[in-house]
């Protein structure tokens, strides 16, 4: 009786050991992923080669702001957590934005597996978005606050160039943390090569 006793404390250590090398293997696997992307923010870091966007600086966090709603009025309170966002900023969407969301949709396509890793975003103030919807049922459309967007757009406005007016693209990190950002006149391809290089890099999303 004493040793059944004492090998079932024994096999009971073992699984508590076993659980507790479980639970530390899993915090490690989630949390390194965030704190790899705040290390690349903090000490100004990038994948290595050449980058063909412009890095955010000094960085912009868009992770306390709220109200972000959809132009079907549905809320979406942190629409970029667990995803890498492309965003397109927009304050009408003219025939470059959808040309812009094109393009756009062919760097998502091209992503094969790591697909699900990312969203298309258009934000924007345009109030009838059905023509976008039609041609692009699965894009994520912002446009129900206001005053939301153009505080967005006064976050970003470098060099005093409207952002709205500008229609650039941003990469959004899973933490809110906007990374880089593309004129209109940067090439499709150049975006695809830098959010490749990112999504190697980073284990987030």
């Amino acid at each position: 009786m004493q040793e059944d006793t004492t090998t079932h404390a024994s096999l009971n250590a073992a699984q508590q050991r076993k659980g507790r090398m479980i639970f530390l293997l899993l915090a490690i696997f989630f949390t390194v992923p965030l704190v790899v992307v705040v290390a690349m923010i903090k000490f100004d870091w990038r994948p290595s080669g050449k980058s063909y966007g412009q890095l955010i600086q000094p960085p912009v966090s868009i992770a306390s702001t709220s109200h972000w709603l959809t132009d079907d009025k549905q809320a979406v309170p942190a629409f970029w957590q667990d995803k890498w966002s492309m965003v397109l900023i927009a304050g009408e969407c003219d025939a470059r934005c959808m040309q812009r969301l094109h393009d756009l949709r062919q760097v998502y396509v091209s992503l094969y597996k790591d697909m699900i890793r990312v969203q298309r975003v258009l934000i924007t103030q345009q109030a009838d978005t059905r023509q976008i919807r039609d041609q692009y049922p699965d894009l994520l459309i912002i446009n129900g606050e206001t005053e939301q967007i153009d505080t967005v757009g006064r976050m970003l406005s470098g060099g005093g160039q409207n952002t709205l007016a500008a229609q650039r693209v941003y990469f959004i990190d899973p933490l809110g943390n906007i990374m880089m950002q593309y004129d209109l006149e940067q090439e499709a391809k150049w975006i695809r090569k830098d959010l490749v290089k990112l999504l190697k890099a980073s284990w987030a999303g």
